[in-house]
């Protein structure tokens, strides 16, 4: 049986040429792996540490220097999620999360409805596009909703 780095290796095929530079084809995989492996610190610094030692700059410039167009990384997950949930009988669930916040500093964070906890509080609100058939959801699109402050 395959370990579940190669079969993630696999799911990410189609997405790497997309990501265009070498650099973030070689990052991403590593990135994705530290997000979903084991370790309990899931930020830039100890995931480097465990996944790509000595590569700590090459994996922040990924996730926080590096700007590429999401374009074609959208539409390939499009493809893949019809590949494995498509069909007559899938349905397009759209939602909306909150995320309770204490402080004003992260970015679209403001008093607004936080249907997570049933009132008006200050918070994040994110919206989804999910498709999913039976009970197998795949997750399409997520935006960040940015009120008017």
């Amino acid at each position: 049986m395959a370990r579940w780095e190669d079969e993630l290796g696999s799911w990410l095929e189609p997405f790497l040429s997309g990501l265009g530079h070498k650099a973030r084809r070689r990052m991403c995989p590593l990135y994705v792996s530290g997000l979903i492996g084991p370790g309990d610190r899931k930020s830039v610094q100890p995931m480097a540490a465990r996944l790509a030692p000595g590569d700590y700059d090459q994996m922040h410039h990924f996730i926080a220097d590096g700007v590429w167009d999401a374009a074609p990384l959208e539409a390939e997950l499009l493809v893949q999620a019809d590949r494995l949930v498509g069909g007559n009988d899938a349905v397009l669930v759209i939602d909306d999360t909150s995320l309770p916040k204490k402080g004003d500093r992260s970015v679209g964070v403001a008093p607004q409805y936080a249907s997570t906890l049933g009132k008006t509080a200050n918070c994040q609100t994110l919206v989804s596009l999910t498709l999913a058939r039976g009970e197998v959801p795949v997750m399409v699109a997520l935006r960040l909703f940015l009120p008017e402050s």
